[in-house]
C-alpha cells in the first residue's frame, strides 16, 4: 500500500545534560558533526524523502534553533517552529501539533546523528499496512535504549524500555524515528507527560495494533555523551570520505575551512572545525575541536572535545577532557578526564 507522507515532526527540545559544558551555550541538536549542526542530517533525510512540511518541536534554547535553522531546510523544505511551555514528553510534544497533522507522518529525533534513507522507512510502513513503524538499529549497550523483539514478518512482539542487563533479549533498539498514522495520537492524553517509548508503544502493543519495526538504512549514532559526539564525527568523516590526506594526517581526519596545522604536527582520527589553528610539534588524536580553537606549540590533545574558541597554551597535555566554549588553558597545564565549565 502506497501512502502519501508529506509532514514530519522533529523533536528538538532536550537539554543534553550529559554533554555539558558543550550544551551550556547551545541546544544538543546544534552540536556539530563535520561542521554541520547534527539536526541538519535528519532534515536532509526528510528533504530527500519528499517531505513538504517539517515542524520543529523546541524546548531548551529554542531561540538558538530558530536563529541557526531559519525558515527552511538546506533543501528548501519549509520549517515551522513549535514551542512547549512545559515539557510534555516526546509523544506529548507531538500531541500539541495534532490539529495541524494530516494523515501518515514522520516523527524523528533531532539530537541523534541520522544520515539515513527515510524514503525506505516510509515505503516499508506502507508495504506492511502498519499503524506505527519504528526504525531500529543495533548498539553495543542495548540496556541504555528501548529493546525490540520482532516476529518473522517484522511485527513487534516485545518492547522493553531501558531493561536491566539480565532483561536484554535483543540487540535491536528503538532509534527514535517513527512513521505513524495520525490516529495514533488519539491514544496520547492531553496535558500529560507522555512518551512514545515509555507509554505509547507499550499501550499499542497491548491493544494489538499493527506495530512494525525495521533496521535503518544508513548511519545512526547516539550522541548522548561527549565520547559519542567525538566518535560520531570520526565515523562520519570515514563514511563521507571526508578524510584529508597528508604526511602527518592519519585518517579519518576532517579539517574545516581556514584551519592551519603547524610544522611537525600530527592529527589522527580527529575532526577540526573551521578556523582552528594548531601550533608546531603537536599531536591531536581521537578528538573534536570546534570552530576557532587555538592550540599552542608542543601540545598533546587526546580523546578530547573542545568547544568553540578554546585557547590552549604551549606545552599543554589534555587527555579525556571536555572543555566548554572559550576555555583558556594556561601553558604547561596537565589535565586528564576533566569537565571544565567555560
Amino acid at each position: 500500500m502506497v501512502r502519501e507522507v508529506r509532514q514530519a515532526v522533529v523533536l528538538a527540545g532536550g537539554r543534553g545534560t550529559r554533554l555539558r559544558p558543550l550544551t551550556s551555550n547551545r541546544p544538543k541538536p546544534l552540536l556539530p558533526v563535520l561542521g554541520r549542526p547534527c539536526i541538519e542530517y535528519i532534515l536532509t533525510a526528510l528533504d530527500e524523502a519528499g517531505i513538504e512540511e517539517i515542524f520543529i518541536a523546541c524546548g531548551y534554547r529554542a531561540a538558538d534553533l530558530v536563529e541557526a535553522l531559519g525558515d527552511e531546510t538546506p533543501g528548501g523544505t519549509g520549517l515551522i517552529f513549535a514551542f512547549e511551555d512545559e515539557p510534555a514528553g516526546t509523544a506529548g510534544a507531538v500531541k500539541l501539533l495534532e490539529s495541524r497533522i494530516d494523515g501518515t507522518f514522520v516523527v524523528a529525533s533531532g539530537d541523534v546523528l541520522a544520515d539515513i534513507d527515510m524514503r525506505a522507512l516510509i515505503d516499508y510502513h506502507g508495504s506492511k499496512g502498519a499503524f506505527a513503524t519504528m526504525a531500529l538499529t543495533t548498539v553495543e549497550r542495548p540496556e541504555e535504549f528501548g529493546v525490540v523483539g520482532l516476529d518473522g514478518n517484522g511485527r513487534i512482539e516485545r518492547f522493553k524500555e531501558k531493561p536491566s542487563t539480565q532483561e536484554v533479549f535483543s540487540n535491536l533498539v528503538n532509534a527514535g524515528i517513527y512513521i505513524l498514522e495520525r490516529e495514533a495520537l488519539d491514544h496520547v492524553p492531553e496535558g500529560e507527560m507522555f512518551d512514545f517509548s515509555k507509554n505509547l508503544f507499550p499501550l499499542l502493543l497491548e491493544m494489538d495494533k499493527p506495530l512494525f519495526g525495521t533496521p535503518l538504512q544508513g548511519m545512526w549514532k547516539d550522541i548522548g555523551r561527549p565520547s559519542d559526539l567525538i566518535e560520531a564525527n570520526i565515523d562520519m568523516a570515514s563514511r563521507r570520505g571526508a578524510s584529508h590526506q597528508g604526511r602527518h594526517l592519519i585518517p579519518p581526519v576532517y579539517l574545516g575551512k581556514n584551519t592551519i596545522l603547524g610544522e611537525g604536527t600530527t592529527v589522527g582520527r580527529s575532526v577540526l572545525g573551521d578556523s582552528v589553528i594548531v601550533g608546531e610539534e603537536c599531536r591531536v588524536e581521537g578528538s573534536l575541536l570546534m570552530d576557532s580553537c587555538g592550540v599552542g606549540d608542543g601540545c598533546l590533545v587526546q580523546e578530547c572535545a573542545l568547544g568553540e574558541g578554546c585557547v590552549v597554551g604551549d606545552g599543554v597535555r589534555l587527555v579525556g577532557c571536555v572543555l566548554g566554549d572559550g576555555v583558556d588553558v594556561p601553558s604547561g597545564s596537565r589535565l586528564e578526564d576533566e569537565n571544565l565549565e567555560s
